[in-house]
């Protein structure tokens, strides 16, 4: 498994990721639907959040990567966000964000995702990530602790309105 920039050629790779979520993870498919919708101005889009262009208020610079199969599949996404300097981003959001593509849950490609991510977020200077995820989202806090993530607190999110495990990752090197 490789992380990639999101390019044009992974259009119809794309399709399928969200398709795969469309049908069994429907309630999280929409963050993937522009991209269905219209793939070159989604990427254009990425590529602009990775180099702090045309920003959307309220959002921060975001370096975003796929997690690609031996087949050349999009199996995940994770984004990493160049700081937290906003109340949402440094309460409930954190520096890093990932899905895995329902199909593909339960076979340890998140754990695999999150540990090819680290060293490209060390790149960009962060040294201690802080990651968020459900309080009861098990799969994902374990991706998380098996990365080196140590709990901070839970807490009661404002904006997403539900129970939230803080963890702090090391990623100094």
């Amino acid at each position: 498994m490789e992380l990639v920039v999101p390019a044009l050629d992974h259009q119809a790779a794309f399709t399928r990721f969200y398709d795969d979520f469309a049908q069994f993870d429907p309630e999280n498919a929409d963050y993937y639907w522009p991209g269905k919708d219209d793939f070159p101005t989604y990427v254009t889009r990425l590529t602009d959040e990775s180099l702090g262009k045309n920003l959307r208020k309220g959002y921060v610079p975001c370096s975003h990567f796929w997690l690609l199969d031996a087949e050349q599949q999009i199996i995940g996404a994770i984004r990493i966000r160049h700081h937290i300097n906003t109340p949402f981003l440094t309460q409930e959001a954190g520096h890093i964000g990932y899905d895995i593509a329902p199909s593909y849950r339960g076979r340890g490609c998140g754990k695999q995702m999150l540990a090819l991510a680290l060293p490209k977020a060390r790149e960009l200077g962060i040294t201690r990530a802080l990651i968020t995820a459900n309080e009861d989202n098990m799969a994902s806090r374990k991706v998380i602790e098996a990365n080196g993530g140590t709990l901070e607190n839970i807490i009661n999110g404002e904006v997403f309105n539900e129970s939230l495990a803080r963890y702090w990752v090391d990623i100094n090197g």
